[in-house]
């Protein structure tokens, strides 16, 4: 029999336990047809090599559109003195027309001594306005010109609830706005044009596919300040349209782009997108998923609503709005068939999100409602236990260790340090744990998280939460088989088995081996190619393949 797609010589690991290895794979019509099935021959045929060939990763987390435009922006990452980057805002400065405004991007001011200064990036962009985005993406940095625009410098702004405007001891704004009072600054630049959208989303793919990227979740799209624009959906049908999105993508929807809907008063359907679009609306491509609302902001900045205080600062944090507009908001979207994505990472803000859905459904049961709280960061063990009980995801990303954990752990303390971020907790209790990056606040390269998964080392070489790690294997299933399980697709991708869809990525080294591949080299191990339906999306090395199979 003819395939159109036979894969041989490869260490296959399924991430299916009833037939966990195979030596070859068999695809036809985009799907996985066989593993070691004799006497099939493919029109395409590849000779891996002995290459390990692993389901294709998912990231249940992270922000497509906001990274595929950070690609274009002023790069601040990795900077670790605020004079370089004032050099570098004053030499893009420039470069642009006199009035066009400089946007920049990732700047961590625990990196770089502090928050930059409205005075001195005045000073650096020569009269142009300046937003500098902070890597959480829950402050940001602007100067004078963009106050006075917005109004906060007579007075005029209103502030939004749930967000703050840092101010110096005189009471002048210093330039830095934190959470909600982003949107003053939001609202000037949205909504950022579809063909601009479309172009970034197709950056961003290029950059996934190379990383072995399959399945993508865009946590945030359509309003508030982490949404692109109220037709972000359209740019991602026009990127897939354009040939430009390769890999499969769900969309979550924030709750500022619900609003109440006006159905026949049977219907439970009140609160949602027009024509009643809700969770599940799509196909294996481009698909919506769950209703996301913010409860509390970043660790980093020190705005996650915590039950007891930051180490170095006299606040718990804030909730992002009244608790009880927010219950009302996840009671109306999960009465209308919505699934909840809940971010919460201070444990203040995880109570809340756990009573809130506790009695979404007590009210409207729903045996697959499936919902979950991105990050939750900081649990505690009866917090944990309750997740169990209700049947609630954490969305945690460990990478966020590495690269923010030293930051992290002296915001909380040492009392509290090796509980972020939990793995070992969240599965002893039953829990799945998918993983995700929340890039671009974190590097995306799925194999980067699950190296931090199993030896959760900060940047400088502290080990936080020692008893939370977790073995390769396991970290292989959490951006495989448990994130299409989070997104409700585990019956059609995350592991290798007859029947799903061949999504498939080919490594240099079995990364489950760890006589050949040691945790400290999981990160670095090579992406080969990376196949979605079949079709070859990433090729790294000549191998035989053939970029149209």
């Amino acid at each position: 029999m003819d395939v159109d797609l036979v894969v041989r010589n490869a260490s296959v690991v399924t991430v299916d336990d009833e037939r966990p290895r195979a030596r070859s794979l068999a695809v036809h019509h985009g799907r996985v047809l066989a593993l070691d099935a004799e006497g099939l021959r493919g029109r395409t045929e590849i000779d891996a090599q002995g290459a390990a060939l692993v389901p294709g990763f998912g990231d249940a987390h992270n922000h497509m559109a906001w990274f595929g435009q950070g690609l274009a922006a002023l790069d601040l990452s990795g900077l670790t003195d605020l004079a370089t980057l004032y050099e570098r805002v004053a030499t893009r400065a420039a470069s642009l027309d006199t009035g066009a405004m400089v946007v920049g991007t990732g700047y961590d001011d625990t990196k770089i001594g502090g928050h930059p200064h409205r005075r001195e990036l005045d000073r650096a962009a020569g009269g142009r306005p300046v937003w500098l985005q902070h890597r959480s993406g829950h402050v940001c940095t602007v100067n004078g010109p963009l106050l006075e625009r917005i109004g906060l410098l007579d007075g005029s702004a209103k502030v939004p609830t749930g967000g703050v405007v840092v101010t110096d001891g005189a009471g002048e704004p210093t330039g830095v706005l934190e959470e909600q009072a982003q949107n003053l600054v939001v609202d000037l630049v949205v909504p950022y044009p579809v063909d601009e959208l479309a172009r970034a989303i197709g950056r961003a793919s290029a950059v996934y596919a190379g990383e072995g990227l399959t399945h993508v979740t865009e946590c945030g799209i359509g309003a508030g300040w982490v949404g692109r624009s109220p037709l972000e959906l359209a740019a991602y049908q026009q990127a897939r349209e354009a040939g430009e999105l390769g890999v499969r993508v769900q969309l979550m929807p924030t709750v500022d782009a619900l609003r109440p809907l006006s159905g026949h008063a049977d219907d439970a359907v009140r609160f949602g997108l027009d024509l009643g679009v809700r969770t599940g609306f799509g196909d294996d491509r481009l698909r919506i998923g769950p209703m996301k609302i913010f409860l509390d902001g970043s660790l980093v900045a020190r705005t996650a609503a915590m039950l007891d205080p930051f180490c170095d600062r006299h606040s718990h944090g804030y909730l992002q709005d009244d608790p009880e507009v927010m219950r009302a908001r996840i009671l109306d979207a999960h009465a209308s068939g919505w699934r909840i994505a809940a971010h919460a990472i201070g444990d203040r803000a995880v109570d809340l999100a756990l009573d809130v859905l506790a009695e979404a459904q007590a009210r409207h049961p729903r045996p697959d409602a499936r919902p979950r709280i991105e990050h939750a960061a900081v649990t505690t063990p009866a917090q944990i236990t309750r997740m169990a009980q209700l049947g609630v995801t954490p969305v945690p990303q460990c990478r966020f260790l590495y690269e923010i954990g030293d930051t992290m752990a002296a915001a909380i303390g040492p009392d509290r340090a090796d509980g972020l971020y939990r793995h070992a907790s969240f599965l002893r209790a039953g829990l799945r744990v998918p993983g995700s990056s929340d890039r671009p606040v974190a590097a995306g390269a799925p194999l980067l998280g699950m190296q931090s998964m199993v030896q959760r080392l900060s940047s400088s070489g502290v080990v936080i939460g020692p008893d939370e790690r977790v073995d390769a294997t396991t970290a292989l299933r959490a951006y495989t088989l448990d994130a299409a399980w989070i997104a409700g697709e585990e019956a059609e991708r995350g592991s290798l088995t007859p029947g799903k869809l061949a999504d498939f990525v080919l490594l240099t080294d079995d990364i489950t081996d760890e006589r050949t591949v040691p945790a400290d080299r999981i990160g670095s191990t090579g992406v080969v190619a990376t196949f979605v339906g079949g079709r070859c999306i990433h090729r790294a090395a000549a191998v035989g393949l053939d970029p149209e199979a």
